[in-house]
């Protein structure tokens, strides 16, 4: 229900299936990760105490983003940090996903609505390196 894409001891992203179900907090991303990802399910009159955040001063040097499947099905594809397609999984509505580090494309399988959460502030073709990817048929789906 969670997993962890790996190559050559680099994380590369980390799913969530839509089936996770665990009561309480639970963190899938260690410490030391620019972008944080926790589950919480808390029943009913659970008291989360209000709080603000304070000014912490962060160094970003790669941007991550957190994909949230609404609804469709949808390819992800990764790359590692020379290009080389590595592998791909298939998402679906309720599905979370992590993109740490490495290369990613993506084929919408269905129609699909997501929501994407990443650090900014965004400065357009200069957040990005393009490259041409792999077609549908060579794509090696993991289950």
């Amino acid at each position: 229900m969670i997993e962890n894409i790996n190559h050559q001891d680099q994380l590369l992203a980390v799913i969530i299936s839509n089936r996770f179900d665990k009561q309480g907090i639970h963190f899938f991303t260690p410490n030391e990760l620019s972008q944080q990802l926790a589950y919480m399910h808390h029943p009913a009159g659970k008291i989360i105490q209000p709080h603000v955040h304070n000014p912490v001063l962060r160094e970003v040097t790669y941007t991550q983003e957190v994909l949230f499947i609404k609804k469709g099905k949808l390819r992800v594809d990764f790359y590692n940090n020379d290009q080389q397609y590595l592998e791909s999984r298939i998402l679906e509505a309720g599905d979370v996903i992590l993109l740490v580090t490495g290369g990613h494309g993506f084929e919408v399988l269905e129609e699909i609505e997501m929501i994407e959460v990443k650090q900014g502030p965004y400065v357009g073709e200069q957040d990005k390196t393009r490259f041409k990817g792999i077609s549908s048929d060579q794509a090696s789906i993991k289950t």
